[in-house]
C-alpha cells in the first residue's frame, strides 16, 4: 500500500483522528450545495491492490463520487462504504484510523481499547464480520496476544488467527510516530468474487481479468473471443463492463466449459461457451474484433516444452481470425518465450500493457495488433 503523505489533520493526542466533513475547504457555517452525502463525516480508506495494477486500481477510484483528498490509493469518502465494495481493481478495501501511540503497546490503554473497539465495531456493522484476526508483524508477541484477548472481549468476536474474516492490520505511521490501524470492511477480499462457484487449478486472479478488457479497450461493438476460457473469468468480468456486440469462449476439456457456464450463470450473465479446440476452431477469418487469451503459463496447466509448440501456432489461428483492425490481448507468464515467438513471426506487432505480480508469478499483459 502506498506511504502516507504528510497532511496537516493530525490526529488529537488521545488518538482519534479528526473527521472530515463535506464543507472541508469551506468558511464556516457555508452550506454545501449536491448530494446530501458530501456533508457527512467522512473516512479514510486505502485500497490493496495487486503490485502492477496501482495505475488501473488508482483510475477507477477515479471514477467514485465524493472520493477525495486521494494521494495514490488513499483517500477519504463519506457515507456508506458499500460504494467502495464494488471497486474491481482492487483486492480489498482498508479503513484506516490512527493513533498516536510510540508502539502497538499504546492501543492497551483503556482510552485507546474503547476508541479502537468502536471503530471496529463501525466496519463490523457495515461487514458482518463474523470473527477477526490479527495482520501485523509480530503478531505472536504478547503485547499483540493481549490485544486479541481484548477485542475478542469488546467485539464478542471470536479470535481465529488463520481465516478470521475481520482482518485487522497494524503498522506504523511512516510520516508519524503512531500507529495505524486498518479493517478490512469485507468479511473476503474483493478479488473472492460472489459469482465464482466453480475454481479450476491455474484460474485467473480476476482483478487482473478487470484490468486487461479496461486496458485493451472496452467498445460496445466489439465481437469477443476468449480461447482457453478455463472457468471463464475473463468472460464473467467482461460481461460484467456492459454491453458488446459478441462474445464466445472455447476450451478443449468439458469440465472446463462445464466450470465458465456454472460461474456465467452465478454471474446472470448469458455468454456461450462451448467445447472446441481453440486452434482448430472452424469459425470463419476475420470472426472477432478482440480476442482475450490467458495462456498456459506451463505449470498448473500444460508444460513448456508443450508451449513452444501452442504459442507459435496460437498466434497464426488467432491471427486468421482476427479483424483487420482487431486486437489480441495476451496473458502470460512464459515471458521470454512469448516475446521471442512475438520477434519470429510477421503477423503481429504489439506492445506490454502491464506486469502484475500474483501468487509468486508475475505475467505480463500484452496488446497485439495486426501488422
Amino acid at each position: 500500500m502506498p506511504s502516507r503523505p504528510p497532511r496537516s489533520d493530525r490526529p488529537r493526542p488521545s488518538g482519534r483522528p479528526a473527521e472530515r466533513s463535506g464543507g472541508h475547504g469551506k468558511r464556516p457555517g457555508h452550506k454545501t450545495q449536491g448530494d446530501h452525502r458530501a456533508r457527512q463525516p467522512a473516512r479514510e480508506y486505502v485500497l490493496d491492490v495487486l503490485p502492477g495494477l496501482e495505475h488501473v486500481a488508482a483510475t477507477e477510484l477515479g471514477t467514485v463520487p465524493l472520493a477525495r483528498d486521494i494521494r495514490g490509493l488513499r483517500f477519504w469518502y463519506p457515507g456508506d462504504p458499500e460504494r467502495l465494495t464494488r471497486l474491481r481493481s482492487a483486492v480489498a478495501v482498508y479503513r484506516i484510523e490512527t493513533w498516536d501511540v510510540p508502539r502497538p503497546r499504546g492501543l492497551l490503554g483503556n482510552q485507546q481499547l474503547g476508541e479502537l473497539a468502536a471503530y471496529l465495531r463501525e466496519v463490523v456493522s457495515v461487514g458482518g464480520h463474523t470473527s477477526f484476526r490479527l495482520g501485523a508483524a509480530g503478531k505472536e508477541s504478547a503485547v499483540m496476544q493481549r490485544l486479541a484477548e481484548e477485542v475478542q472481549t469488546l467485539l464478542n468476536l471470536p479470535h481465529q488467527p488463520e481465516d478470521g474474516e475481520l482482518l485487522i492490520r497494524l503498522r506504523p505511521q511512516e510520516d508519524g510516530p503512531g500507529w495505524e490501524v486498518l479493517a478490512r470492511v469485507t468479511p473476503r477480499p474483493l478479488s473472492a468474487r460472489a459469482w465464482r462457484v466453480c475454481n479450476r487449478e491455474g484460474g485467473l486472479n480476476a482483478t487482473i481479468a478487470y484490468a486487461t478488457h479496461k486496458l485493451a479497450g472496452q467498445r460496445d461493438i466489439d465481437r469477443i473471443f476468449n480461447p482457453m476460457s478455463g472457468s471463464g473469468t475473463l468472460l464473467v468480468e467482461r460481461a460484467l463492463l456492459g454491453p458488446y456486440d459478441a462474445m464466445v469462449g472455447v476450451d478443449i476439456e468439458q469440465g472446463a466449459v462445464d466450470c465458465a457456464r456454472a460461474n456465467l450463470q452465478a454471474a446472470r450473465r448469458d455468454v456461450e461457451v462451448a467445447r472446441v479446440d481453440a486452434l482448430h476452431t472452424g469459425l470463419p477469418a476475420r470472426s472477432f474484433d478482440l480476442i482475450v487469451a490467458d495462456l498456459p503459463w506451463g505449470d498448473a496447466i500444460g508444460s513448456h516444452a508443450s508451449n513452444e509448440v501452442l504459442y507459435p501456432e496460437f498466434l497464426t489461428e488467432m491471427h486468421r481470425l482476427t479483424s483487420r483492425q482487431g486486437r489480441l490481448a495476451v496473458i502470460t507468464h512464459e515471458i521470454k518465450l512469448f516475446e521471442r515467438v512475438l520477434r519470429e513471426q510477421h503477423k503481429w506487432e504489439g506492445r506490454e500493457l502491464l506486469q502484475v505480480y500474483s501468487g509468486g508469478h508475475h505475467p505480463k499483459v500484452y496488446l497485439l495488433s495486426r501488422r
